[in-house]
């Protein structure tokens, strides 16, 4: 099976081709661009369609970043996959982002706990805690949502902390952005496949609507 992976929830876009045979994956190809908004995303699947000499045709699923992270492009990785599963009859999957990190984080230190973060704006970010070992990531404490100063005192107990641009928030915090890669090998190995409908973002805060009060009319 051909998966090809979309991971556009940071300003690090990518996207990856990962062939899966007897269940196990391999990454053929990975494209990576730096843009942020100005990245072209189609671009990006161009090149790992090239890479691998594989065409459109022959991809067999697709995989999402779902974040938390930029809204803009994880959305527009949801309606790629969703307009190719109108198209043509593959299988989706849909991942957390912060999962990938874990994964990288994983590779880059043999053991400790690390404290992936994501900006989750107002001077708050997106949390999960993990335990290294082994070449794995183990899931400590879920994704929540933490102020500046919480992230801190992990720092001050020398905790590693990782994330997307998070030295530019932090003094002593690791850059680490989501890859394509590690998201297409965490999809293929679950193979936990949904429906178009169910790719939905993850937010870093519960949407919440409150209907404005009626104005007074005038009397007649």
């Amino acid at each position: 099976m051909n998966l090809l992976a979309l991971e556009c929830s940071s300003n690090r876009r990518s996207t990856a081709l990962v062939s899966i045979t007897d269940g196990r994956p391999r990454v053929l190809a990975e494209a990576i661009a730096p843009g942020g908004r100005s990245t072209r995303i189609f671009a990006l699947i161009e090149s790992v369609l090239q890479q691998a000499a594989i065409e459109r045709e022959q991809v067999e699923a697709i995989a999402v970043g779902l974040g938390p992270g930029s809204y803009t492009g994880i959305r527009a990785s949801i309606a790629v996959a969703q307009g190719w599963a109108a198209a043509r009859p593959i299988r989706l999957a849909g991942v957390a982002s912060v999962e990938a990190l874990a994964a990288q984080a994983a590779r880059l230190s043999s053991a400790g706990r690390v404290n992936i973060i994501i900006d989750a704006q107002r001077s708050e970010f997106c949390l999960a805690r993990y335990a290294l070992g082994t070449g794995q990531a183990v899931l400590v404490d879920s994704l929540q949502v933490v102020t500046s100063d919480q992230v801190q005192q992990f720092l001050d107990r020398n905790e590693m902390v990782m994330g997307p641009e998070a030295s530019e928030y932090f003094s002593g915090a690791q850059d680490l952005f989501p890859s394509a890669a590690d998201l297409g090998v965490i999809a293929a190995q679950r193979q936990n496949w949904v429906a178009a409908e169910q790719l939905e973002p993850i937010y870093a805060r519960e949407t919440a609507f409150v209907r404005a009060p009626e104005t007074p009319k005038p009397p007649l």
